[in-house]
């Protein structure tokens, strides 16, 4: 037997079998994982499973003529996508639509119309005095945070240290030496440190007050029985205080710092900053921090709040920045700030730093929403587009299954194999995106699924096409399988990096349900290419040692004779005449 020659590769030809079974194993881990998370069916978008959809059209506040910007636009729906999640909902979709229109949809099973109050109206942005706390796993919540527990007693002696990191669990501040007050951010090691309440009687609390922080007895009960562990505990925390009188104290929690809080009075409303935004301090090295600027009636209050916490024991020397009944940010004070200005740092990060300013814009943000519409879209026209997608997909499968058994006969039932197996990866893997990265089927996107089956057929006839050409130059089958598969190979990839190239145009110019279209059809391309290599090519090569495929049967869709292939190609050999004795 003759030694392979050096260079050529036996492995994928020789072992196509191998192939076979790491694909079926990947199909049975992929199947296994989506039963095992639950989530056994694709998560539908709102016009396939029902819901609202809210327009909101941006105003221009008296006064401020070119407020419609892009910057303030996505503060804005940064700030409706907090609100929506407050709400308890995972498959709302916030997003912009031309220059000074948002979209709200918003799925089945949510409060529609307190959904339309809370993305409808401004963002209440406050400031508030602390009047005490405590850790999240502390009253209502304990066990729920084994890690952290309220202090035993309470200190008083808490201080900032020299290098601008708090002892205490909050946030420290010290005057500038240019005027200016910099109010230091929490830092990441002190997140978890129990809180030191004042022993001093607080002035906000009125009698009959808890011993221990100095407020209202009823106050610290709620403080005790809030639960700020888990989302709806936060969210129903959120909702009371975010509809509390400005004049009334609340208790509120803080999810970044694990801690919850009862606060003052408003001391400053949002409306009263100016401006805010994110620098990179070079000069000191406190690396992002948060500038704010207040207007000449913030500037004062501001004074006179950070004034009064001055000299007081943590966690009373904090003020907390208050979005929607959610503490944001709730800074320690060392000194009085004055001037109208101050900056926040302490452990930031560029985007944690960008966040906090855009949530101190938003407080002067020159923008009203109104509703321009208001779509309820029902589950049962949900259900019927979604019944006429599945039929138009159904149907234009069916014809590709016609067309592939009437003009390729035997190869058919290799093409049939692969679109079921492409058909059940892209079922399965549509069903763990959405829990994982919240991926909803809508109707483009189900358009984008039956396209899909187009562009996986034609690879299956680019490399029959190429096979067939092949056995015409009169290769029998196993041949003409290995020397069609590398050029049907070139044409199949070249086709579907068009194809995903087109879709990820798409996806990243468009916004809303287009970009649905667009992510199926990513998706089908990329798996097209992984079910050709992996399933296609190896089952084909297989079926060509079967003496029904390589003897040509006429039902095979090889058949020589139907092909019009040209006579095998054989060696020649020369034959030399004999020579005649008496000529030589």
């Amino acid at each position: 037997m003759a030694a392979p020659k050096k260079g050529r590769k036996q492995g994928a030809q020789g072992r196509p079998g191998r192939t076979l079974v790491l694909i079926l194993i990947a199909i049975v881990a992929l199947t296994g994982g989506m039963f095992a998370s639950g989530h056994t069916t694709p998560r539908l978008g709102i016009d396939l499973a029902g819901g609202t959809s809210i327009t909101l059209e941006a105003q221009n506040e008296p006064g401020q003529k070119n407020a419609i910007n892009p910057t303030n636009m996505n503060t804005a729906v940064d700030i409706m996508n907090r609100r929506v999640n407050g709400l308890g909902v995972t498959e709302a979709e916030v997003q912009t639509q031309g220059d000074r229109n948002i979209i709200v949809n918003i799925p089945k099973g949510t409060n529609s119309k307190q959904a339309r109050e809370q993305v409808g109206t401004t963002a209440k942005l406050y400031f508030r005095p602390v009047l005490t706390g405590a850790p999240t796993g502390s009253g209502a919540d304990s066990g729920k945070d084994p890690g952290t527990s309220p202090s035993p007693t309470p200190s008083g002696k808490a201080s900032p240290s020299a290098t601008g990191k708090s002892a205490s669990p909050t946030p420290s501040a010290t005057a500038s030496t240019q005027g200016r007050a910099v109010t230091e951010g929490l830092a990441k090691d002190d997140a978890k440190a129990s809180p030191t309440p004042s022993t001093t009687p607080s002035g906000n609390a009125s009698p009959p007050a808890d011993a221990a922080t100095g407020v209202a007895a009823d106050l610290q009960k709620q403080l005790d029985a809030l639960d700020c562990a888990t989302k709806k505990g936060r969210a129903a925390a959120s909702e009371k205080a975010g509809r509390a009188e400005n004049s009334e104290p609340v208790v509120a929690c803080d999810p970044k710092s694990q801690y919850k809080y009862v606060l003052g009075p408003v001391a400053v409303k949002g409306e009263q900053v100016s401006d805010a935004s994110a620098v990179f301090q070079t000069q000191t090295g406190e690396g992002w921090i948060v500038q704010m600027d207040f207007d000449k009636t913030g500037a004062k209050q501001f004074a006179d709040v950070t004034g009064k916490l001055v000299g007081q024991a943590p966690p009373k020397n904090q003020f907390a920045i208050v979005l929607d009944g959610e503490i944001v940010s709730a800074p320690s004070v060392n000194s009085a700030i004055t001037g109208g200005n101050a900056q926040i740092s302490g452990g930031f990060t560029q985007q944690s730093a960008e966040d906090l300013a855009n949530i101190l814009s938003y407080g002067a943000l020159p923008l009203t929403f109104k509703e321009a519409s208001v779509t309820t879209v029902t589950a049962a026209l949900g259900g019927e587009q979604l019944e006429a997608g599945l039929i138009a997909g159904a149907i234009g499968l069916a014809l590709v299954v016609i067309y592939l058994v009437l003009y390729y006969r035997g190869l058919s039932l290799i093409a049939i194999a692969s679109l079921l197996v492409s058909a059940v990866l892209t079922y399965v893997i549509m069903s763990l995106l959405g829990p994982t990265i919240g991926f909803a089927l809508n109707l483009p996107a189900v358009c984008g699924a039956i396209v899909a089956i187009g562009i996986t057929a034609d690879s299956f006839i680019v490399f029959f096409e190429r096979i067939r050409d092949e056995v015409r130059e009169g290769r029998t089958l196993r041949p003409a399988v290995e020397r069609g598969w590398p050029r049907a190979r070139r044409t199949i990839l070249v086709s579907d990096f068009v194809s995903f190239l087109a879709a990820a145009v798409l996806f990243i110019v468009t916004v809303g349900k287009v970009q649905g279209f667009a992510f199926t059809l990513g998706l089908t391309t990329l798996l097209d290419v992984v079910v050709v290599f992996f399933f296609t090519k190896p089952l084909m090569t297989i079926l060509a040692r079967k003496k029904f495929f390589a003897g040509g049967h006429s039902w095979s869709g090889l058949d020589p004779k139907r092909l019009g292939a040209k006579p095998p190609l054989r060696r020649s050999r020369r034959v030399s005449a004999p020579v005649d004795p008496k000529e030589a």
